[in-house]
């Protein structure tokens, strides 16, 4: 009866703790050996990001289609999001404060000279999501910005980049052989 109370215990603190980091924990009744990637759940506010807004969500939804550790989704009303998404008449850039939280802004100087805004969006999450600029870069590396050129349109991370988010953001949740039912490790 205690161990059970124990584990019970346990399995509260764990998904406390994962909850308070922003994390997910899911309780489940998996087979010993399967392991469970729990996402990340980012929010972002766009309200203030102006004629821009499609290509934040789109911006978004590529980091979605691209990694499983974590996901951006829109800031649900009344909440505060963990991303704010403001258009300026600057250059694009990203203030991080912490992994997966800070401000992004989409600067229309960029925009007017013929950088695409879908990239910009892309890229600048990306800093969010924890990858810096690499430049000079090819357009196949998203990190690589402004250095790839105006006829660069590529709005996708690369291998490289979508691994580094996924380890960025990668709790693995497990329950090991002779662990019951209701109880996760965090590894």
């Amino acid at each position: 009866m205690r161990s059970r109370i124990l584990a019970h215990g346990v399995a509260a603190a764990v998904t406390a703790a994962l909850t308070l980091a922003g994390g997910q924990a899911h309780a489940g009744t998996a087979a010993p050996d399967d392991r469970t990637v729990a996402a990340r759940v980012v929010t972002y506010d766009a309200s203030a990001s102006a004629e821009f807004r499609a290509a934040v969500d789109r911006g978004a939804a590529i980091w979605n289609e691209s990694v499983n550790n974590v996901e951006l989704r829109p800031v649900a009303a009344g909440q505060r999001a963990n991303i704010r998404i403001l258009a300026d008449d600057g250059w694009p850039r990203a203030l991080p404060t912490s992994l997966g939280n800070g401000t992004v802004y989409i600067g229309r100087q960029a925009v007017n000279q013929g950088y695409d805004t879908i990239r910009i969006s892309s890229h600048e999450l990306g800093h969010i999501l924890g990858l810096p600029d690499r430049k000079p870069g090819p357009c196949t590396s998203l990190m690589s910005g402004s250095s790839a050129g105006v006829s660069c349109k590529n709005p996708y991370p690369n291998t490289a980049e979508r691994a580094e988010v996924e380890g960025n953001f990668g709790a693995v949740l497990t329950r090991p052989v002779g662990v019951p039912d209701g109880v996760l490790i965090v590894n």
